[in-house]
């Protein structure tokens, strides 16, 4: 399996509604994201594995699944990669500050 870890991580602060099986609406905040996964920070009750269900700006509705945690963080993998040109689009949408944006 690739290391997809190694992706540009861009900062993000963004407060999303995922949907979990177990939990029900999870709220969650990401902190970052890359076109494979994001951080989303102050997350409990979840392990390794589950998945959640939510909608992004740009991509629309996406699963993801939890690969680690640690004090309160978490590391989400995307169940597919988005499109450069939608990861583009969905930074500008995430990061509104331009300087924090991407160099194109």
């Amino acid at each position: 399996m690739t290391d997809k870890r190694r992706a540009a991580r861009h900062p993000a602060d963004f407060k999303v509604m995922a949907e979990h099986r177990r939990l029900g609406d999870v709220h969650m905040h990401i902190v970052n994201i890359s076109a494979q996964g994001f951080m989303a920070q102050d997350l409990t009750d979840m392990e390794r594995g589950e998945r959640v269900v939510m909608r992004l700006p740009v991509v629309g509705r996406i699963e993801a699944h939890l690969i680690w945690s640690h004090e309160g963080r978490a590391g989400f993998q995307f169940e597919r990669i988005i499109r450069i040109d939608d990861f583009t689009k969905l930074v500008d949408a995430l990061q509104p500050n331009p300087r924090l944006r991407p160099k194109r």
